[in-house]
């Protein structure tokens, strides 16, 4: 017979294979959906940032970084490929040439409309109503706070 330690040890119990689990699934999904902007997740989620600002404006790499919670290492090839695809500018700093801004091209403020498409078709695609999404994504949040507490 199993005991109650036993069962903290099961794969299935673990809060964080779960999570695991769900991020891996979830970008399963967005990679059809993203296929059309021509940009895989993380891309995805550098543009969310950028798109968030008013066009014309610009983030450090620093700024971007922490906003994704991604380290430079991390964060650098994602810009230089969208840099590629023309969708992003960066320039150094003239005032500290160790600061590097990004911005939107027309471009990659174009696929803003077309993004846009992407959160409703992934609540069809997951049958989720927006209620049960703000439901998870509030728990997650919240579960967030305190790990970084």
């Amino acid at each position: 017979m199993a005991s109650k330690s036993d069962e903290l040890l099961k794969l299935d119990n673990q809060l964080c294979f779960q999570l695991y689990s769900a991020s891996r699934a979830m970008t399963k999904l967005y990679q059809p959906l993203l296929k059309p902007l021509d940009l895989t997740y993380p891309q995805y989620l550098v543009m969310l940032v950028l798109w968030e600002m008013p066009m014309g404006h610009k983030y450090t790499v620093t700024t971007l970084g922490q906003k994704l919670r991604l380290d430079s290492g991390t964060l650098t090839p994602l810009l230089k490929r969208l840099e590629a695809k023309r969708m992003i500018q960066r320039q150094r700093s003239h005032v500290d040439e160790r600061q590097v801004w990004v911005r939107l091209t027309g471009l990659g403020e174009s696929l803003k409309q077309q993004a846009k498409r992407v959160p409703e078709k992934l609540l069809c695609v997951t049958n989720t109503s927006p209620e049960g999404v703000a439901v998870v994504r509030e728990t997650l949040k919240s579960l967030l706070a305190s790990l970084d507490g």
